[in-house]
């Protein structure tokens, strides 16, 4: 049976996807700050490749919202923004609550089987590092039953712009078991083929996560300035 990334990652990677994969981890691992320039002649020199490349990377990462690019000042990693957070957690809402309706008529016992692997391995998983890939495993794998690919596709590049703010809600805000406790509901509607249900807690799951970090951001309350 065809898995659920299948038509999103069966082609080779271009140079500038891998160094935007590469780029995009260091900046939600904090291993690249907020405000710190990106200046195109340095990664060409550190990654080897032309500054064609580098330039599609940067904007492919721009138009995620994790990399700002200035007419004159250049590239730079986007600061947290509270109302960025926000547009990202809405965008979420919209698309993921309509791929969530249209896939659980037709959700496959593989795909929850699939979903529920991946929250246990949340659950075991000590690298912080990890749980926003295996967070996006799991919603993806919910919504695989949606037949629509380019829905899908829009859906993982919201994941990959919201993966830093993910890490901190799970492990700066400490919310972990309480995202896993929504993730649970979220599966259990969907083995009982309740989309109503389902939406209603994926809707509630992603605004009181948006609602976390914004208000985080308001009090000045996020450790780490990635």
């Amino acid at each position: 049976m065809r898995g659920f990334t299948e038509g999103l990652i069966d082609r080779p990677l271009t140079v500038a996807e891998q160094v935007a994969n590469v780029l995009r981890e260091a900046i939600a691992s904090g291993a690249l700050k907020a405000g710190i320039a990106l200046r195109q002649d340095d990664l060409a020199e550190r990654f080897g490749f032309s500054r064609m490349p580098i330039r599609d990377a940067l904007r492919q990462l721009e138009a995620e919202g994790i990399v700002s690019i200035h007419p004159t000042k250049g590239a730079h990693v986007a600061k947290i923004d509270g109302a960025e957070i926000a547009e990202i957690y809405a965008v979420r809402e919209l698309l993921e609550c309509e791929a969530l309706r249209l896939s659980v008529p037709a959700l496959a016992d593989a795909r929850l089987e699939e979903a529920e692997q991946a929250l246990d391995q949340i659950d075991a998983e000590r690298d912080v590092g990890r749980w926003g890939v295996l967070n996006r495993v799991f919603h993806l794998a919910l919504y695989d039953g949606c037949g629509n690919r380019r829905l899908l596709g829009l859906i993982e590049a919201h994941h990959n712009a919201a993966d830093r703010y993910v890490r901190i809600l799970l492990s700066n805000l400490d919310y972990r078991s309480r995202s896993q406790n929504e993730h649970r509901d979220l599966l259990a509607a969907c083995r009982l083929h309740d989309g109503e249900k389902a939406v209603s807690v994926l809707r509630r799951h992603l605004r009181e996560g948006s609602g976390k970090l914004v208000n985080a951001i308001e009090r000045g309350g996020l450790s780490r300035k990635s």
